[in-house]
């Protein structure tokens, strides 16, 4: 629905406002969008499949603790990662000012780095926030490779990094293109971030150009070229791997033993993998903190924040409620009518986590006009009384994004959760003249419900880190963390959303916690 209320907006347009939108802006943002995505892309391979690399095949001192402190990236989102930097490395920020004092210099004018607010700031900082992506796929496959081909290339007289270029890397490359293409997913579904860097993406475009314009036409035409942007990155992503498919017997092989490492050598790894974790969350994290106790000290907690939790907070928890039941029933379809029709609908129901959230958002709100004016003359003709703009006005909007954008993560999760559970059960049930619903209820439920419950977590946190969306579709004078946190940026003064980032980041790093302890089952099987 959002997507076809897109394609009808975009036309009323005329081809006279299209050819100065693209000389104007498309152009421009376009050209930012695909540098940017080149950029990250490059960056979070690199450190993502060296990390899980280098964590994997040798042991050293702390590898242990960097196993699972390499995830921590993924508590903090961009646009909080992007606000912090702006501070710290401000030309009288404590980084420039601490190498002046060591260089003998006093002012700015003096000596100072280049700026972040550029487009290789914002590549290299979004790069060392999205690695992850690529890290847990990326360790999860060199994990389950088998030892035997490991021992058999070494028998060979192969080095250790002649197996990671020549057997570890190729064997890999499917997750480790998966994991480039979430990465670049979130990078096109991000506006705090590149906008405050100075970098004018599509994403960002389409937000300027309603937001500032009013320009609905044109930001509909712009989320038209980014959603094809989006297939089209899904699409190299499906033919780079279409050839690249492999197997292996996980159950009766075991995986091959890590070198140990001690010494120099030692700490030159710990410090090659606790680099991404430094510039990814200890420095954003670390900076948060002491802005956060600053703020209480000097003026307290601020009664807004109850305000804000509150709003954050309801509208996660329906918004996820949403998603799981209508994630239940996508993921039951698919258990009980196994087929190309069934397969269809999950595709075309989960879809909207691939499309950026001020795609999602521009779609929804257009739709959203339309069933108010609806609503509103309806009751205005038959009861004399006008509803106004009452999706938008009550936060409803907002949750159907938020239902639209997450689907995919409750279906996905749940549908692998009740994978688990053999059909033989089922059988079992019908047997004993169990109906559907009471099979439901007494087998798949108590058997699928940790899957349930982790998707839901994954739901909740992304709906409390959900930053685009939220801006385009909160009703007025409703405030979230993620948008109070975007306003005072937008004002300068990020010290003063301190404690409401701070709060986000730690919502963040519950799931964190919940893929360490699968990785660590995960080590802890092969080993």
């Amino acid at each position: 629905m959002p997507v076809l209320a897109l394609v009808v907006e975009a036309l009323r347009g005329s081809s006279g406002f299209w050819g100065h939108l693209f000389s104007t802006i498309f152009a421009t943002a376009f050209t930012d969008t695909v540098i940017l995505l080149a950029g990250v892309g490059f960056i979070t391979a690199l450190v993502g499949t060296s990390a899980a690399w280098l964590v994997t095949a040798y042991d050293f001192r702390g590898r242990g603790v960097l196993e699972w402190a390499l995830l921590l990236p993924l508590a903090v989102p961009t646009y909080i990662v992007a606000y912090a930097y702006l501070d710290i490395l401000h030309p009288i920020g404590p980084v420039q000012s601490a190498i002046r004092f060591v260089l003998g210099y006093d002012t700015p004018r003096q000596f100072r780095l280049p700026d972040i607010r550029s487009m290789t700031g914002c590549i290299i900082l979004l790069g060392f926030v999205l690695y992850p992506y690529v890290y847990i796929p990326t360790r999860a496959m060199f994990l389950t490779q088998s030892a035997s081909l490991i021992e058999a290339a070494r028998t060979l007289g192969v080095s250790r990094r002649g197996i990671f270029w020549h057997v570890a890397l190729p064997l890999a490359r499917p997750a480790v293109a998966v994991g480039v293409s979430l990465a670049l997913m979130e990078t096109l579904n991000d506006v705090g971030a590149a906008e405050f860097l100075g970098v004018r993406t599509l994403t960002v475009s389409i937000y300027t150009t309603w937001v500032t314009r009013f320009d609905l036409p044109g930001a509909a035409q712009l989320a038209l070229a980014l959603l094809l942007l989006v297939v089209a990155l899904v699409s190299i992503e499906r033919w780079a791997r279409r050839k690249q498919r492999f197997s292996s017997n996980i159950r009766h092989s075991r995986g091959f033993e890590p070198l140990r490492v001690s010494g120099i050598n030692g700490l030159w790894l710990f410090v090659l993998c606790a680099a991404p974790i430094i510039v990814g969350f200890i420095m954003p994290a670390t900076y948060l903190v002491i802005e956060a106790v600053k703020r209480i000290r000097f003026a307290g907690i601020s009664p807004r924040l109850a305000s804000e939790a509150f709003n954050t907070v309801m509208l996660a928890s329906v918004a996820t409620v949403l998603v799981l039941l209508f994630g239940m029933v996508v993921a039951y379809a698919m258990r009980l009518f196994p087929g190309t029709a069934s397969r269809w609908f999950y595709r075309f129901s989960t879809m909207g986590y691939a499309a950026p959230g001020t795609v999602i958002a521009i779609g929804i709100m257009i739709v959203s006009g339309a069933v108010d004016r609806l609503f509103d003359g309806v009751f205005s003709y038959f009861f004399g009384i006008s509803t106004g703009l009452l999706l938008i006005s009550t936060g409803a909007a907002i949750i159907y994004a938020y239902v639209a954008r997450f689907l995919a993560i409750s279906a996905g999760g749940i549908d692998a959760g009740l994978e688990r559970i053999p059909q033989s059960l089922d059988h079992a049930s019908r047997t004993l003249g169990r109906g559907v619903t009471t099979t439901f209820r007494q087998i798949h439920l108590p058997l699928s419900k940790t899957a349930i419950v982790a998707a839901g977590l994954l739901v909740f946190v992304d709906c409390v880190k959900e930053l685009p969306a939220t801006l385009l579709l909160r009703p007025l004078n409703i405030e979230t963390f993620a948008t109070h946190l975007y306003g005072e940026a937008a004002r300068g003064t990020y010290e003063e959303a301190s404690v409401a980032a701070l709060a986000i980041v730690a919502v963040g790093i519950l799931p964190v916690i919940l893929l360490a302890r699968v990785g660590r089952r995960l080590g802890g099987q092969r080993s």
